[in-house]
């Protein structure tokens, strides 16, 4: 959430992150009405609580007429205070409400529009020109198949539509990529951790995902209990309700867990194959800094992701993402997209946000730097989605007759294996 006394000081500043992320501007003016009765309600209920403590040392010196309109008024008092403990209990609730709706402040650079005003940033690698190698690409779906390593149709059968196997060196190829990702996480000086997968609804909440996301969280009613769709989730919520030291920032933590998405919304999008599914594992970067740090953060974390792109061989490029694209907790947002051959286009492999102090005020989670005490910023950063990686890997470095070469950083966990051959039918 935002610093009330921001939008105070600023409202139209709110207004306009409101306007830019295409959300409800007039939700800017019931928050500052309601924040002003919340003020104004505690204001009287303090008058009148100090009205009755001054009225309780009096009743008893009283003589006995004025102690029977003391009395009375004690009365009085008692139904007042009543009352107006109610009415600051209302209007703090209903402030909360209001504020837990409110989007992040966009930052002011961020490209103004929807999913496609975009700014591109900067492009790397070199997009092969398969025509120029004498072969028609085949598809991840396809390859997958002929090297033994992805089995849709029996994800389909056992779970249903966007579940999957991966099958043979498709699991050692996850395998590889989880430990290489990690590799390059601890060495950047990240805290390798295994995190749970289903979170309570203060840490969803906490983190944002049951605005405008909800639709794609899955719940467990019986439990109350989400399952997380990025190890995000939990890595925020891992500090909530405490206090940390100030000369122990930055705090870096790399994720691994597995992910679930309704994909709600994605009807007739990417059903082919292992792009975008309803379970996958991600191993996922996580930074708790200073606040004044939250943007050099925000371009490290996007460099340790090119780091890992371009370890991986892959032609890839970075756009800064729209307001109306960026989620409710994050200020900004870099996207890295890799090419897809046989889509012709490039498509969203990592991504990473800076939420400034957003998150950690829902969390509760605050830095003691000498006597002062203040909420500090999150910011989290994919390193690898397994399923898109593996797809932009068999695609980009397929082979004529159906092999994939093996990016070197990957050989170390794969045996030294250096190309991936299909499998006798």
């Amino acid at each position: 959430m935002i610093d009330l006394r921001q939008l105070r000081e600023d409202p139209d500043r709110v207004r306009a992150s409101q306007r830019a992320r295409g959300e409800d501007v007039a939700l800017v003016d019931s928050l500052l009405s309601a924040d002003e009765r919340r003020r104004s309600s505690g204001v009287r209920f303090d008058e009148l609580r100090a009205e009755q403590k001054q009225l309780g040392k009096l009743i008893p010196k009283a003589g006995a007429d004025e102690k029977a309109e003391l009395l009375k008024r004690a009365e009085q008092l008692k139904a007042d205070v009543k009352a107006a403990d109610a009415e600051r209990d209302a209007a703090d609730t209903e402030t909360h409400e209001l504020l837990l709706r409110l989007g992040n402040l966009v930052h002011p650079d961020v490209p103004v529009g929807g999913e496609e005003d975009f700014v591109t940033l900067e492009t790397h690698g070199t997009v092969r020109d398969f025509g120029a190698e004498g072969f028609e690409p085949r598809d991840h779906l396809e390859l997958g198949q002929l090297l033994g390593a992805i089995d849709v149709e029996r994800g389909a059968k056992v779970s249903g539509s966007r579940f999957y196997f991966l099958t043979g060196v498709g699991a050692l190829l996850e395998l590889a990529l989880v430990n290489a990702a990690m590799a390059q996480a601890t060495a950047a000086g990240f805290t390798p951790m295994l995190t749970p997968a289903l979170v309570r609804p203060q840490s969803m909440a906490g983190t944002g995902f049951l605005g405008q996301a909800a639709q794609d969280v899955y719940h467990l009613d019986k439990d109350d209990l989400y399952l997380v769709g990025t190890s995000e989730v939990a890595l925020a919520a891992y500090h909530m309700d405490e206090i940390l030291d100030a000369d122990k920032l930055p705090l870096r933590y790399a994720g691994f867990s597995p992910c679930f998405r309704r994909e709600a919304g994605s009807h007739g999008k990417d059903t082919r194959g292992i792009f975008r599914v309803h379970q996958f594992d991600k191993v996922e970067m996580f930074s708790y800094v200073d606040p004044e740090d939250s943007q050099a953060e925000h371009q490290r974390l996007l460099a340790w992701e090119k780091q890992w792109l371009s370890s991986l061989e892959l032609p890839f490029r970075v756009i800064d993402v729209a307001s109306g694209d960026l989620g409710s907790s994050a200020a900004r947002k870099f996207d890295c997209e890799a090419w897809i051959p046989t889509q012709g286009k490039y498509r969203e492999l990592t991504s990473t946000s800076d939420c400034t102090e957003f998150q950690s005020r829902r969390l509760s989670i605050r830095v003691r730097d000498g006597k002062q005490v203040k909420p500090l910023a999150t910011l989290n950063g994919t390193l690898c989605a397994v399923p898109r990686t593996i797809v932009a890997i068999l695609e980009n470095h397929q082979l004529a007759d159906g092999s994939v070469r093996v990016p070197e950083v990957l050989r170390p966990y794969l045996g030294g294996r250096e190309v991936l051959e299909p499998v006798a039918r």
